[in-house]
């Protein structure tokens, strides 16, 4: 089987770095001084916070020390219980404790505007850049890949702010201030160990944890591949009894969860390591400033408070540092998932407006394809120097067999893509010099395949234009013969038209298709095999709704029935990329060429019962010989 195409190719990635720039962007935006006053704050708060934490074992450190080497504290208790209870202390120690919460709580409340503005407007650059890539890119990719590409992207965003300005961030700030109050309270020797036991307990926890990671990789793949055949097996529950296969299908499954089995098992016993270790690094860290500080304090330097303050110090830090492992698991897999979401970002725009492209100004809409070459893949050329016009106010068809570039042509038409040799014009103006968004506007389409969103009628018919009003919503119903249907409806224009459409019948499809056209009111109809997927007799009928719409509107027909096309002023007959015949539908007949061929062949696969002959062509068509 094939491989999927990458998101990316072509595109180089942008490295963790070069996603942490991109984020940089939306944290810090250009010109919004409200965002940037809110990140500034929220620093200051997280600054204040860690200042509080860190103060809190000094007050419990003078407590202590008031309440060991008060002489005679039993005894001077009852008549003047002050000189032993340290109130000051005791306050001023709950009143940190209250600090360093609320300074938390005030950063995180401060800051919640810039990572959710930060996260909407890294999800609104992503899906808009790729509204504006080519449908080539569309095409090669899976749009539910896309999707999931900027679901994980965004949360990535929201984990990794969480997790590094609310987690590791103010730890390193804390470790930084505890090294520097046991310097200048105690020595150097005590900041040194400290800092050593906490860098030795990171880089182990990192060591471990990245070779941890692939057993963690094996258990969901392995977890993925037994409910794969699970599913499988039970969904086949039928072909597993006729064939006997039980015993088959138990051990294939049982396969598949012996090798989660050991890669969980591994995982397990790699986490009980990683957890000894840390607890080894920990105690060592403990063990020497607690004998550091019994040696003070036997030696006079030191008291009972500061055996207690450093080792409140080494505990506080390591109750953060125990998520370390998770903490830099969820980081590195952010990265991942949100340099994934950015690099889109740097994918090419294969069409793209010029510099300095004009709107597109409308003078009686008249096309024309001039020797026009076009091909998806370099080479297989598909168009082969086409040219024809469509004057403004006329109708020009174009038919032909699957394959012979019909479709192309209103692809190159909506500048889907651009052509590769000669040019398409619109009233003299290449279609290359004007803004995409002034020459799709211009046009109106009813394709083949109605695609309709998951919402109501209403908001279905107002696509077209989004600010019409109620009324002119009703009246383009009218026109395109549905507004009957849509009333007929229990919750008429609020019905929910399901997905993709699927609650309507491919007729009430496309008449609500020519609605949102006719709502549009554009200069040019394009009717993309408009009919072909309807039945005879709703084909008809649309039909009729399709010659209202197109009249008095240059429009171009591509079709494959040719009974939809004899009213056309000049129906053009493509084949590989050429045009091998063009005139009106009595001239091709008459000249027995391939048009008549096509028509005879049509005639014969889809020829009626006599009884309903009549009714069969349309007016001032004489059924073939």
């Amino acid at each position: 089987m094939a491989a999927q195409p990458s998101l990316f190719d072509g595109t180089p990635r942008k490295g963790e770095l070069g996603a942490l720039a991109s984020l940089m962007r939306f944290l810090w935006p250009p010109g919004e001084w409200t965002i940037k006053a809110r990140v500034v704050v929220a620093l200051v708060f997280l600054a204040l916070a860690k200042v509080a934490t860190v103060t809190i074992p000094l007050y419990y450190k003078e407590a202590v020390d008031v309440l060991s080497g008060a002489g005679g504290a039993v005894a001077e208790a009852a008549t003047n219980p002050a000189i032993v209870v340290p109130v000051g202390a005791i306050l001023a120690y709950g009143i940190a404790r209250v600090l360093s919460l609320a300074f938390a709580e005030l950063r995180d409340a401060v800051f919640a505007r810039v990572a959710q503005q930060a996260i909407r407007q890294a999800a609104i650059s992503v899906f808009t850049h790729l509204h504006s890539l080519s449908l080539r890119f569309h095409l090669e990719r899976q749009t539910g890949g896309l999707s999931r590409v900027i679901e994980r992207g965004t949360k990535a965003i929201e984990t990794l702010l969480s997790f590094t300005l609310f987690n590791i961030l103010p730890t390193i700030l804390e470790i930084l201030l505890v090294a520097a109050i046991l310097w200048g309270m105690f020595d150097f020797w005590f900041a040194a160990v400290t800092l050593v036991a906490v860098i030795g307990y990171i880089a182990f926890t990192m060591l471990v944890t990245e070779w941890r990671l692939k057993f963690r990789r094996q258990m969901n793949r392995t977890d993925q591949e037994a409910n794969t055949k699970a599913i499988d097996s039970l969904i086949n529950y039928e072909t597993v009894k006729y064939f006997g296969n039980e015993g088959h299908e138990t051990r294939r499954y049982d396969g598949a969860q012996r090798q989660y089995e050991e890669a969980a098992v591994r995982s397990r016993t790699s986490l009980s390591l990683l957890n000894i270790g840390q607890a080894v690094i920990i105690s060592v860290g403990l063990t020497a400033v607690m004998w550091m500080a019994a040696e003070g304090i036997a030696a006079g330097t030191m008291t009972v408070g500061d055996f207690v303050l450093v080792n409140t110090y080494l505990i506080q830090l390591y109750q953060p540092l125990n998520f370390f492992g998770f903490v830099y698991r969820e980081i590195k897999q952010s990265l991942v998932d949100m340099e994934t979401m950015f690099t889109l970002l740097d994918v090419a725009r294969e069409v793209e407006d010029k510099p300095d492209a004009k709107p597109l100004t409308i003078d009686g809409a008249r096309i024309r394809f001039d020797g026009v070459k076009f091909g998806y893949d370099p080479r297989r050329e598909i168009l082969k120097g086409l040219s024809f016009e469509v004057p403004k106010g006329k109708t020009v068809a174009i038919v032909g067999p699957t394959g012979a570039g019909k479709s192309t042509i209103s692809r190159l038409l909506y500048r889907f893509y651009d052509v590769t040799d000669g040019a398409v014009t619109i009233d003299g103006q290449d279609i290359r010099d004007v803004t995409q968004a002034s020459l799709r506007a211009a046009i109106g389409i009813v394709p083949q395949d109605t695609v309709l969103f998951n919402d109501t009628v209403r908001y279905n018919i107002a696509y077209g234009r989004p600010a019409a009003s109620d009324a002119e919503i009703e009246q383009a119903a009218r026109l395109a013969h549905i507004h009957d249907f849509i009333t007929a409806l229990p919750d008429g224009y609020d019905t929910m038209v399901g997905e993709r459409g699927l609650k309507l019948s491919g007729g009430e499809k496309q008449r609500v298709a020519i609605a949102r056209s006719i709502l549009k009111d554009p200069a040019i109809m394009l009717f993309d095999e408009a009919t072909s997927a309807l039945d005879t007799h709703t084909e008809r009928e649309i039909q009729h709704n399709l010659r209202d719409v197109s009249a008095n509107r240059t429009t171009l027909v591509i079709a494959h029935r040719l009974s939809t096309v004899v009213d056309a002023d000049e129906i053009i007959v493509l084949e590989a990329g050429e045009i091998v015949e063009r005139g009106s539908h009595g001239d091709l007949l008459a000249r027995d060429g391939a048009y008549a061929t096509l028509w005879h062949r049509q005639q014969q696969a889809h020829r009626p019962s006599r009884a309903e002959a009549p009714n069969r062509y349309p007016p001032g068509t004489a059924e073939p010989a």
